[in-house]
């Protein structure tokens, strides 16, 4: 690109894709500035632990890849994406040997339900009559009136009812069995919801819906197949992408942002307007010029709520993992957790800041669905537990320690899982952070999920409309509204704020 950018993106993950994308097919001339060696950010594959084992570096199961607004436009199979599907797509067992599961197939939910079969029909009923509704109300830009509108008022108030509850509370009136039970809490620890906490039914209810419709599908050959989809509808449009630019400062002049200053202090300029898909922290107290953020928005940002801190594990393996229940074998992911008590002490364990002695687990099988991703007749296997970001004699006395523990909690699942490792590849939450800057203490989630950091809150109000308080700049990434996962709402409602401004 020799001329100036209309726009300049800063940061290649893919809120930051996909407002470069939304950005180039409006017609505009975009440049994405990555700070790392390839774009993606936490949505990259390598091979961790041993050749021609392809290992998901950050994101690695995506229940918004097919049906998330910001994603369906850019048509990201028609760029070469192609998904994989497991029979079952997500598995809660438990040592005491039962188990139940959610599947985009209702049978096989049933079966795995038993007595919990039809309350949960009839959840699944309503959200597949409901989902495209419900997913544009939910990640459009806030206040979204007429995506609500669109949605109607029953079904809004059928969803503030989950809203408004704990994970326990609406896992414990909806359901009979503790198997059942522990599904909705146990997938809100995806971010920093304990089941116990006020308004936390909402992100476990979402996740769950998803998996009976969406699923939990992987991208064949690795998550950075996502990555590299959305690159070329971003290059097909004359957009452009430089890696190994780590922005030093956002300069603004005239009281607008006008272009950014590279850690080799080049310059780049932006004829129009800057999309920066970065950690709100760093944009406002590391970026932007101290005269030009308010000082109640650099307050807010120096005390601004992280998520639980994330501990990765990822395994090669000679054969797949010997699960005691059958429906695990058959599964996109596992969740490991004994029952709503073990959950709520898991919670207070991170929160006191000690390391959980029963950690619960997201374990992703994607060699299962996607042969690719290891050689003929092995696997591999990608395990996650949340963790504090920081402990009391720091994390690398304690890796090895923990992940010995993360073994040994799949071992109760699946005797003789040890057996068959051949490698492992271990990311505490520093680890995590030095991938990639915008997971701050090993927070994968843009900041706390807990309600009153949500919505409006998002980064900070009132700047909660991907606006910033300088002319011209915008935020567009995971610590905006609607938050995590790999939806690319973020990105795309940040770019349309742009656009707006702009006629």
């Amino acid at each position: 690109m020799t001329r100036t950018p209309d726009a300049l993106v800063l940061g290649a993950g893919p809120n930051g894709l996909v407002a470069a994308a939304t950005l180039a097919r409006a017609g505009l001339s975009v440049l994405v500035l990555e700070a790392e060696s390839e774009p993606g950010g936490a949505v990259r594959t390598g091979e961790l632990t041993l050749p021609g084992f392809r290992h998901d570096l950050g994101a690695a199961f995506f229940p918004f890849g097919q049906v998330s607004p910001a994603f369906v436009p850019l048509d990201l199979a028609g760029a070469g994406l192609v998904w994989r599907h497991a029979p079952l797509d997500s598995a809660h067992p438990a040592p005491d040997g039962t188990c139940a599961s959610i599947a985009r197939d209702h049978h096989a939910t049933a079966l795995s339900l038993g007595e919990d079969a039809e309350p949960w029909q009839r959840i699944a009923t309503w959200h597949a009559r409901t989902r495209e509704r419900m997913l544009d109300a939910l990640l459009s830009t806030l206040p979204a009136l007429r995506p609500l509108l669109r949605f109607g008022p029953l079904n809004l108030l059928r969803l503030a009812e989950v809203a408004l509850s704990s994970g326990r509370g609406f896992s414990s009136r909806t359901f009979r069995s503790e198997a059942a039970r522990r599904i909705i809490p146990g997938l809100a620890l995806h971010t920093d919801v304990g089941p116990d906490d006020p308004c936390g039914a909402i992100v476990g209810f979402m996740l769950a819906v998803l998996a009976s419709s969406a699923g939990f599908p992987v991208p064949e050959g690795g998550a950075d197949a996502i990555t590299r989809a959305l690159v070329h509808r971003i290059e097909e449009h004359g957009g452009s992408i430089r890696v190994n630019a780590r922005v030093d400062q956002i300069l603004v002049r005239q009281h607008r942002a006008a272009a950014v200053r590279l850690t080799n202090g080049e310059e780049i300029p932006a004829a129009r307007f800057i999309i920066a898909d970065l950690a709100a922290p760093s944009l406002y107290l590391d970026l932007l010029p101290e005269p030009h953020v308010p000082a109640r928005i650099r307050r807010a940002m120096r005390r601004f709520p992280h998520g639980f801190g994330t501990f990765k594990v990822d395994w090669a393996l000679d054969a797949p993992v010997p699960w005691s229940h059958p429906e695990p074998a058959r599964a996109a992911v596992v969740h490991a957790a004994d029952s709503l008590d073990d959950l709520s002490m898991f919670t207070r364990q991170v929160r006191a800041g000690t390391l959980p002695k029963n950690p619960y687990l997201v374990i992703g099988q994607q060699s299962l669905l996607d042969p690719t991703r290891a050689p003929a007749g092995r696997h591999t296997l990608y395990a996650y537990s949340r963790v504090p970001s920081s402990l009391e004699g720091g994390w690398q006395a304690a890796r090895e320690r923990f992940a010995d523990r993360v073994e040994q909690r799949i071992e109760q699942l699946a005797p003789g899982f040890r057996k068959h490792i051949l490698a492992r590849a271990i990311a505490s939450p520093p680890d995590l952070q030095a991938m990639n800057a915008n997971l701050i203490g090993g927070d994968l989630g843009g900041g706390s999920a807990d309600i009153r950091h949500q919505l409006i809150f998002r980064p900070v109000f009132p700047w909660f409309r991907y606006r910033t308080p300088v002319r011209g700049l915008y935020l567009g990434s995971s610590y905006t509204h609607p938050g995590a996962g790999v939806h690319g709402a973020s990105g795309r409602n940040a770019a349309l704020a742009a656009l707006e401004d702009e006629t």
